[in-house]
């Protein structure tokens, strides 16, 4: 399999996890994903100021430019790998 099919995969196989992430992991996952499917965030953040769940995503995501989006995919893999146990 390549990178592609496993990183779809992985979608796939974080909506089956036993139980709920704690929510610095969940944004993780986001940004991994994001950061995987759609590269370096363009935006300059949330339009709403009082959204702060918009916030720390794309926070989180901001975080990681520069990172290749395989990069990216590989570690969102391995963070999901590792949550299944």
């Amino acid at each position: 399999m390549d990178i592609q099919e496993l990183f779809q995969q992985a979608v796939v196989n974080s909506k089956t996890l036993s139980e709920k992430p704690d929510n610095e992991t969940l944004l993780k996952l986001y940004a991994l994903y994001k950061q995987g499917t759609e590269g370096d965030t363009q935006e300059s953040g949330p339009s709403n100021p009082f959204d702060f769940v918009a916030k720390f995503k794309h926070e989180a995501w901001a975080k990681l430019a520069g990172t290749t989006k395989e990069e990216a995919m590989q570690l969102y893999i391995n963070l999901v790998t590792q949550l299944k146990g």
